[in-house]
């Protein structure tokens, strides 16, 4: 039986470590991983926002990190072709993160899948109700309305050729107020892929709800640990005594 992961998210905007609220970044913070290295996974994004990025500086965060890392670690932000995929493999990331180029060159996930294996392809998918309360997918940054839903999205990722999926609510983004489990729910169920979910996280039980109600893989976290003086360790113990088969 396939163990849930508990995963940090960490959103790097001009080089400095912030967490993010509805994905505005909103906070700043030294870079601090608590119990990190009993998790299970990191995910690196680079959330800064200029035209003109400093990407060497992204890089150079990147590197630092695995150099110091002993888990898997997936890595996006700005990645636009095949050599940005070689580039951040060859740095220290075991999985490489598409977002708004993943809708705006789909075969660009096959073409990955295809030289580095659909292991490494990770498609972040960030979704927000439209005004008529609809789930729609939404790109640069969540800004940018797309009329795809997400559940006929992840269908299509999946036959391009990713391995997994990091969905994130915009709503719940920074909120601590749980997961949307609802939003979860429909697209691991339509998928055969492990789907991470993120945005929301404020406490112990929202991380065995996104298992057990959403049917995540993985839960994800970018800014409860920065609140609380439990560990990771603590978490996982939680998580099992209510019955996620998570690695202690």
């Amino acid at each position: 039986m396939l163990r849930n992961r508990l995963i940090t998210v960490l959103t790097i905007n001009n080089g400095v470590l912030f967490r993010t609220r509805n994905f505005i970044p909103d906070y700043r913070y030294t870079l601090n991983f608590v119990d990190a290295w009993s998790i299970d996974e990191i995910v690196i994004l680079d959330i800064t926002r200029e035209r003109k990025k400093n990407y060497e500086q992204f890089y150079n965060v990147v590197k630092n990190i695995s150099e110091n890392c002993f888990v898997p670690l997936s890595v996006g932000g700005g990645v636009s072709c095949i050599e940005d995929f070689s580039k951040l493999l060859n740095i220290g990331a075991d999985k490489v993160t598409l977002n708004s180029q993943a809708f705006e060159q789909p075969q660009l996930i096959t073409s990955a899948a295809k030289k580095f294996g659909t292991q490494c392809v990770v498609v972040s998918i960030d979704v927000k109700k439209n005004n008529n309360g609809e789930y729609k997918v939404f790109t640069e940054f969540g800004q940018k309305a797309t009329n795809l839903c997400p559940k006929e999205w992840s269908k299509r990722v999946e036959e391009y050729g990713a391995g997994e999926i990091l969905l994130t609510s915009i709503e719940k983004d920074g909120s601590l107020e749980g997961y949307d489990n609802e939003l979860n729910s429909i697209v691991s169920e339509a998928v055969n892929i492990p789907v991470l979910v993120a945005g929301g996280a404020g406490k112990w039980q929202d991380f065995v709800d996104g298992i057990q109600v959403g049917k995540a893989s993985a839960v994800c976290t970018t800014n409860i640990y920065h609140f609380t003086e439990n560990s990771i360790s603590s978490a996982k113990q939680f998580m099992t005594n209510n019955d996620v088969n998570v690695r202690i």
